[in-house]
């Protein structure tokens, strides 16, 4: 493995930090919570970021904590399938298909929420858990793999994720 500096793949990957922040936004949107400061995209770290009113609402927590993995998963697949196609099937290898597979795979980067997503969703969990919330006894496997998976980010977690959604399950698809 090579080391690349966080700075460098965040611009790389720019409209992935700008859709999860953008699904944090659209969950805060929908579940009413405030929003007090947003930033799509910024060269430094974090690279973006949503700060919103505290929420005693479990399904909210969870709901925009998660909803770069659910908004993020979803348009990595959407973008990317159309643009597998051509390349795979026809070897029409048009510049148009690569740059809609950079930005379906950039998406999909991002799609795992930080560890303080997960930490805001283990928090309320342990107490709505208490009280036979399902979700919340769900989100604790969930809250586990994110935690991991942020660790493995070192180890290019990330772009595999963004690559196994956005060229592995379309070749599934069209095996």
């Amino acid at each position: 493995m090579f080391f690349i500096p966080g700075v460098l793949i965040s611009i790389a990957t720019f409209p992935g930090i700008i859709v999860h922040e953008f699904a944090h936004m659209l969950f805060c949107k929908i579940r009413k919570v405030t929003v007090f400061d947003v930033c799509y995209f910024r060269v430094g770290n974090p690279g973006g970021y949503v700060i919103h009113e505290n929420t005693e609402d479990f399904t909210s927590t969870f709901l925009i904590s998660m909803g770069p993995f659910i908004v993020n998963t979803i348009l990595c697949l959407l973008i990317c399938l159309p643009a597998y196609m051509p390349v795979k099937f026809f070897n029409l290898e048009h510049p148009l298909s690569y740059f809609l597979l950079w930005l379906g795979i950039s998406i999909g980067m991002h799609a795992i929420p930080s560890n303080q997503d997960a930490k805001n969703v283990f928090v309320q969990a342990k107490q709505n858990a208490k009280q036979g919330d399902i979700l919340a006894i769900l989100s604790f496997p969930l809250v586990g793999m994110i935690f991991i998976f942020n660790v493995l980010r070192f180890f290019w977690a990330d772009l595999f994720y963004g690559v196994a959604i956005g060229i592995g399950v379309p070749s599934l698809i069209f095996s």
